[in-house]
């Protein structure tokens, strides 16, 4: 896994710091995988995957509210009950809290739900507290399904990044 830059630890170290601090099991997509994987890619935010089983939502909807999580381009005023029945009854969420922005996915177009997402996964150590990290070929996977312009020009450094993985792993005779 690649070095933490500035800019990186400024927009993930609080959103790890309380995911890990309420053992939330959960899968980091999306840019800030990507940049974990070596990439070059900007992110403002982290995306993670949950896994969706009635502990871990209890255990997330006790850590959103710590941090009083708002649904983020919601209209103001909008009714949201923040529980762990909200989020069972919900898939994809879109956050804005105390510490910075925060992006729940129950599943990640293109993988498939948290149970798809975590096999082949590697694990880092983010702020003291262990995380799984989507695998490079199912990244690529979802961004090309995401399809959007910043997801597609991505996909050539991911891909080299694969290349250069799989290279890594090819033992000499």
């Amino acid at each position: 896994m690649a070095e933490l830059s500035e800019s990186l630890i400024f927009v993930i170290e609080k959103q790890s710091k309380l995911l890990g601090r309420f053992g939330v099991e959960c899968v980091i997509v999306g840019g800030v995988a990507a940049a974990l994987h070596g990439a070059a890619i900007p992110t403002t935010d982290i995306d993670v995957c949950y896994a969706r089983d009635q502990k871990n939502l209890e255990r997330l909807a006790t850590a959103l509210q710590s941090v009083h999580a708002r649904l983020r381009n919601a209209p103001e005023g909008l009714p949201f009950i923040l529980d762990a029945e909200t989020l069972k009854r919900g898939l994809n969420f879109t956050f804005v809290t105390d510490i910075g922005n925060l992006d729940l996915l129950g599943e990640v177009r293109g993988v498939g739900t948290y149970e798809h997402v975590v096999p082949g996964s590697s694990v880092v150590e983010l702020f003291g507290y262990q995380f799984k990290v989507i695998a490079v070929g199912k990244l690529i996977d979802a961004k090309r399904a995401a399809g959007r312009p910043k997801d597609l020009i991505a996909i050539p450094e991911l891909e080299a990044i694969q290349e250069a993985q799989t290279l890594q792993n090819i033992k000499p005779e």
